[in-house]
């Protein structure tokens, strides 16, 4: 057993220092709650106004049902129906008399159309106009008065008032007035209620709603002459049906919106001036039955509401707008991401057909940093030791509190040295075994992790070629119970490493886990060795690597096992601590987005990859889910249901793919389809939270995930003779820069130090807090 010397100096980051506010985490929860609700809540009013009710052709709803309460004199009386009268009376336009009325406009094509027909002819007309069409286009509402028009109201969102509840009635004529009122400063008396006709159909529903109506202070306007442009039957079917057969004043109905409205435009025009020649005065409703000031000052508490509202429905129009962009874009990432992995693991696998160069057979140092690892450290050294190649091992305990170093050492196994030292940290602990290992191959293994037999020699076989400098392996889950466990499987399967295929064939790869990694001692020299400067010291290190100018290969055939968390709350602390690591990583290696060779490689090629498919799409996920949502309430399920399906199958696709590399039965992947609803939400909302910690550079501290014990050694093979253990020649230069820099300053004791990022604008990438600072007793791990 040996000793690792320390000091009690603490290292210091270079560079200027510089405060920050701590935000606390249950802030960013809140403000992302309140971004949520908000959408909801806009995308709700956008369902309900666009997609609830909506303008359809005046049959789609018609059919008369009981109307035994319905007043004779109303069903048989005049088309304008004073409700709020006992008894209700009605009124006809005068003989000779047309009052000419549109309805479901305005229409921003048809709508001027019409309106320059009726100026050219010199004849006023009556529009009555639905809410929603008025907050969209104000503009149109008020050249419709300026020009001498009248306005009547024709709903909020052209719904049926003789078949929705009292208070949805009340909220249509409600909000049409505000709509009215916000638009132009006004509001009407004018009332016509969406798929109406003449009196003679009344029903029961309807006189209710027209009964409602009236209270409220409405005149409800109905029709007796019926255009049925809404068929489009052609321009001359429109005039006929348009002309009075006889001498009596009329109500004329047509359409300036609701579809192509070609033939009304040119059937007005012609049918204008033989009405003229008929004698007949066309006009508005108010003038026809003696109601010219149907249309009158809103108060300004009403026209203040308005302009809210029409504000309101532009906000959730253009939320709308730039979530069906973002779904675009989520759809184009995750195809393209599905694309490239899997073009790139077909290449990979034929390029891996080919061998290395000579086989490597030069013993290798197995570094195995441990924090409290009892539960499996033991299964973790004894794989190691059953592996058919050479090792030695050496097992750093960082202050261990539960004896980890006494129980290895208790186990007497040849070629295993433990190293004991303060608590300092993984980076520290892995430092220390880099500057005692023996040779110049190195392996690091996390001490919950256990190796197969051939785990080793597959790992550094890559390093015949001298281009070389790491190599990644291949971590697999073995606590696979459960849909946890599985889907944590699915996700090493088919999202790690296809990916890292792909790195692998880009020359780009931004990560060799700490579960299973292999390095060249030469390479980490040149490096510095581990760097504590990011909560993913893992990825930074192979950053630094790719920077420098060395190749990082992935290993498919090493194989270790790996504890995964069984928890949802322990997957949460392991994943937030990786993505807000991976992030600083990224922050701190940005500048290879300038480089040449190699460095350039991983900037333009890994980071670039990193943030479009680790960081923006898990953001622009969510946007699908809401969508989809969405999707199913307000527009067609079917279609939403087959986008859904479309999108699970490509990911099936992989997932087949990814497992048949692997060698893996596909029996796991039945649960895919659950993995969409609780999982995938899950790992969104950990990127989520981790960038918004990065941008309010709030501190994040070090969690270690829980261990259970799960781990056992796979089945051995020939075990060779481990091979013999050398310290370093303190007279070599490479022993001498490890022993004398990495052990005085990698093992400061008790340092602990939370990283974080700055706001733009500060003077330094990273903020160390002082040494001493209290981590609960876990730094690093």
């Amino acid at each position: 057993m040996t000793h690792a010397p320390g000091t009690a100096r603490s290292r210091r980051r270079r560079g200027l220092r510089s405060t920050g506010r701590n935000v606390p985490v249950r802030t960013h929860w809140l403000l992302l709650t309140t971004l949520v609700l908000t959408l909801c809540s806009a995308l709700l009013i956008q369902g309900y106004t666009q997609h609830m009710f909506g303008i359809s052709e005046d049959a789609a709803v018609a059919g008369g049902g009981p109307a035994d309460r319905v007043p004779t004199a109303v069903a048989g009386g005049g088309p304008a129906i004073d409700s709020s009268a006992v008894p209700a009376r009605t009124a006809r336009p005068r003989p000779h008399t047309i009052a000419l009325t549109f309805d479901d406009g305005p229409d921003p094509t048809w709508t001027p159309r019409i309106l320059d027909v009726l100026r050219r002819h010199h004849v006023h007309a009556t529009f009555f106009v639905v809410g929603t069409q008025v907050a969209a286009h104000p503009e149109l509402v008020r050249r419709i008065l300026a020009e001498g028009h009248q306005i009547g109201i024709h709903t909020f969102t052209h719904a049926d008032l003789g078949k929705i509840p009292d208070w949805q009635r009340r909220l249509e004529l409600r909000e049409a007035q505000l709509a009215f009122a916000g638009a132009t400063g006004r509001t009407s008396s004018l009332l016509r209620p969406p798929y109406s006709s003449g009196n003679d159909a009344l029903d029961n529903q309807d006189w209710d709603a027209i009964r409602a109506a009236g209270q409220a202070g409405y005149l409800t306007v109905l029709s007796t002459q019926d255009s049925e442009d809404w068929q489009r039957p052609g321009t001359d079917r429109i005039v006929a049906d348009a002309t009075p057969r006889g001498n009596a004043g009329q109500i004329l109905l047509m359409h300036d919106a609701g579809g192509d409205r070609s033939q009304t435009v040119a059937a007005l025009d012609r049918l204008l001036p033989q009405l003229s020649a008929r004698g007949f005065t066309v006009t508005t409703v108010g003038e026809a039955v003696g109601v010219p000031q149907a249309v009158t000052p809103a108060a300004t508490k009403d026209h203040w509401l308005g302009l809210g509202l029409i504000a309101a429905l532009d906000s959730t129009a253009w939320a709308l707008r730039i979530l069906g962009w973002l779904l675009y874009a989520a759809g184009a990432l995750a195809v393209l991401r599905a694309a490239a992995v899997l073009v790139a693991a077909r290449r990979h696998v034929r390029m891996r057909r080919t061998t290395w160069g000579p086989p490597v057979t030069e013993p290798v140092s197995v570094i195995v940093p441990a924090y409290n690892e009892s539960a499996g450290i033991e299964a973790a050294v004894r794989s190691l030791l059953a592996s058919d190649h050479p090792v030695e091992i050496i097992v750093v305990d960082d202050g261990s509190t539960d004896g980890t170093a006494d129980l290895v050492d208790s186990l007497g196994l040849p070629s295993v040295r433990v190293f004991r030292q303060p608590n300092a940290g993984k980076p520290a602990a892995l430092n220390t075994g880099i500057a005692a290992a023996s040779h110049d191959l190195l392996v690091m293994v996390d001490g919950d992790t256990v190796f197969e037999p051939d785990a080793v020699r597959a790992l550094v076989q890559p390093f015949a070629d001298h281009r070389v400098g790491a190599v990644s392996g291949n971590a697999k889950v073995i606590n696979r119970g459960g849909l946890l466990g599985r889907w944590q499987h699915i996700e090493y399967v088919v999202g790690f490493n296809l990916d890292r295929r792909l790195f692998d064939l880009a020359e780009c790869m931004p990560t060799v886990p700490g579960a299973v990694g292999a390095f060249r001692r030469g390479a980490l020299l040149r490096v510095g060795g581990v760097s504590d400067a990011t909560l993913a010291e893992d990825t930074d290190l192979t950053m630094a690597l790719c920077r420098d100018g060395w190749r990082v290969v992935y290993q498919e055939d090493a194989v270790a096992w790996t504890e995964a968390p069984a928890s949802l709350g322990a997957l949460w602390r392991q994943r937030y601590r990786w993505c807000y690591g991976t992030l600083q990583a990224m922050w701190k290696h940005r500048g290879a987005l300038l480089q040449s060779g190699a460095a350039g490689k991983l900037g333009r090629r890994g980071l670039v990859y990193l943030l479009l498919f680790q960081v923006l799409l898990p953001l622009l996920a969510p946007v699908v889910d809401i969508l989809a949502v969405y999707g199913l309430v307000f527009l067609d399920p079917v279609r939403i249901l087959a986008l859904w399906l479309g999108f699970l199958a490509l990911q099936a696709a992989m997932g087949v793919y990814a497992f048949r590399l692997d060698g893996e039965p596909a029996g796991p992947l039945w649960s895919l389809p659950l993995q969409q609803f609780v999982y995938r939400q899950l790992m969104y909302l950990v990127v989520i939270q981790s960038v918004v910690t990065a941008v309010a550079g709030s501190r994040l501290r070090w969690q270690r995930m829980e261990r259970y014990g799960s781990l056992s050694v796979p089945g051995a093979g020939t075990r060779p003779q481990p091979a013999p253990v050398h310290l370093p020649d303190p007279s070599t230069p490479l022993a001498t820069d490890l022993a004398d820099t990495w052990l005085r300053e990698a093992q400061a004791a008790t340092r602990s130090t939370d990283v974080r990022y700055l706001r733009s604008g500060e003077t330094s990438d990273l903020l160390e807090e002082p040494a001493g600072t209290p981590r609960n007793g876990e730094p690093g791990w």
